[in-house]
């Protein structure tokens, strides 16, 4: 079982601290409780040492129950004239141990029970136990003591000096107890909050030192539980974004260093061939026109990859406009493939198109999606040899659409899967009838399906080792 303040760390700061307060003013209580049993046992026994002429004759009747006159006790109370009557269970005495100084010979209820309420005005005081004595038929025995020997009348200058001091002591002594009790609490309390917020300081120095990796565990009321958990969550978003903005800034450089060298090395081109003609070396007219068509092609290449640049940054622009519709998938899909029939067909592919015949709903954005459709067919018809099956399929799933381009083509080198949607990455190794494209495609097409709250995922299947899956929001 825990102890009450171990287990802290499932009550607020308010409860926390009130049960802690209610549990020393228990001990508190109890302090006082102990001290008051202390001072009334005190003045008993200097009541009781001041009623009576003799300090040690006792007024209680169990005292003398075992001796019956024949002990020390007994001849100390015989001495003071003081004396014992034994009574049967009528209440009518039998035998009488000492000098029996009045005439009473019988009680009954109501006389003895005024007897034994010892008034001041009582010429006897009393006191009676209960014995069984099998001889004499005794079932009570009486003490009587004469007033004049008790002295019930206290030196009330003697009592009231010593009560004064007493509890001028005892007062002192429980203010002092409470004073500490208050300090203990107040160390308590002041330890309590001190610690958490200084677990919380040494975090927020570290954070402020730079490592944002800090987590920190407080064992303390829910309070400071929740500060904890948004010190946690604070440094788990400081990190990711610190992190993010690493990984961007170096793939920003990356992307620089890039575009940097898949320009320069077309333009390097179109310099040559352009200066060739404007030097006059090239008076072949075939080879003029030969040299013309490849500056064109180099400039178409360079346009290509300039617009794929900007397409890719405008996308990570904060000012890009998503235009998210409620669109039917299948009708416009087809449109797509329509849109690239001629070059499927110039290419000599072969197309399957799979779309249910029943209307499928998404949501998304038709200029991406199409952009997305576009792109990943380019690919198959740029980097596959002609003759090859592509398979566009459109599969409804219980909360999303699962778009599929596949094509039987010679795929993609396994150890470029990691990477394949990074800018700039080409699968030319495996892709040996590629055109050379600007990198860019696949990096857009995978940010376009992101932007709709999708995916898009590189897979292979038996007969099918190239199977781009999008998935969009049903």
């Amino acid at each position: 079982m825990k102890h009450p303040w171990k287990s802290r760390d499932n009550r607020p700061l308010q409860t926390s601290l009130t049960i802690d307060f209610l549990l020393f003013n228990c001990m508190l209580l109890m302090l006082v409780l102990v001290v008051y049993l202390f001072v009334q046992k005190d003045i008993a026994q200097v009541i009781r040492e001041r009623m009576t002429p003799d300090p040690n004759l006792s007024v209680e009747a169990g005292t003398y129950r075992e001796e019956l006159g024949q002990g020390p006790e007994s001849e100390r109370l015989l001495k003071s004239g003081g004396w014992l009557e034994l009574l049967d269970s009528g209440k009518r005495v039998i035998q009488v141990i000492g000098e029996k100084q009045d005439e009473v010979l019988l009680y009954d209820e109501d006389s003895l029970y005024l007897g034994l309420e010892n008034r001041s005005d009582q010429p006897f005081y009393y006191s009676i136990t209960s014995v069984t004595e099998q001889d004499t038929g005794a079932a009570w025995m009486l003490l009587k003591i004469p007033r004049d020997v008790i002295n019930i009348s206290i030196n009330n200058e003697f009592l009231v000096s010593y009560l004064n001091h007493s509890v001028f002591f005892y007062v002192f002594l429980v203010s002092g107890l409470i004073l500490l009790l208050i300090f203990v609490y107040s160390y308590w309390v002041s330890r309590r909050i001190k610690k958490p917020l200084r677990v919380l300081n040494l975090g927020l120095n570290r954070m402020m030192e730079g490592h944002y990796n800090t987590r920190i565990a407080l064992y303390a009321e829910t309070e400071f539980l929740r500060i904890g958990h948004s010190f946690n969550y604070m440094a788990d978003v400081i990190e990711k974004t610190t992190e993010e903005k690493r990984l961007a800034e170096k793939s920003k450089q990356r992307l620089m260093v890039d575009l940097s060298h898949d320009l320069k090395t077309p333009i390097t081109s179109i310099q040559g061939y352009a200066q060739a003609l404007i030097e006059g070396r090239v008076t072949d007219p075939e080879r003029q026109t030969k040299y013309l068509n490849y500056i064109y092609t180099k400039s178409v290449q360079v346009t290509k990859l300039i617009q794929h640049m900007l397409d890719l940054l405008k996308l990570d622009s904060p000012d890009f406009i998503l235009r998210i519709e409620r669109l039917e998938l299948g009708d416009h899909l087809r449109e797509i493939i329509a849109d690239t029939y001629g070059e499927i067909e110039q290419k000599d592919f072969e197309l399957h198109l799979q779309v249910p015949e029943e209307e499928v709903y998404a949501r998304y954005d038709p200029e991406l999606f199409a952009s997305v459709i576009n792109n990943l067919i380019s690919n198959a018809l740029a980097y596959n040899p002609e003759g090859t099956r592509i398979r566009v399929s459109v599969i409804p799933e219980d909360t999303q659409i699962r778009i599929e381009i596949a094509d039987n083509g010679v795929g993609i080198p396994k150890e470029l899967w990691a990477t394949i949607f990074d800018p700039f990455v080409r699968g030319d190794e495996a892709r040996t009838t590629a055109s050379g494209g600007t990198g860019l495609g696949l990096s857009i097409a995978k940010k376009n399906v992101e932007k709709m709250e999708g995916t898009l995922l590189l897979e292979s299947r038996e007969g099918e080792p190239t199977v781009f899956v999008i998935h969009i929001p049903k």
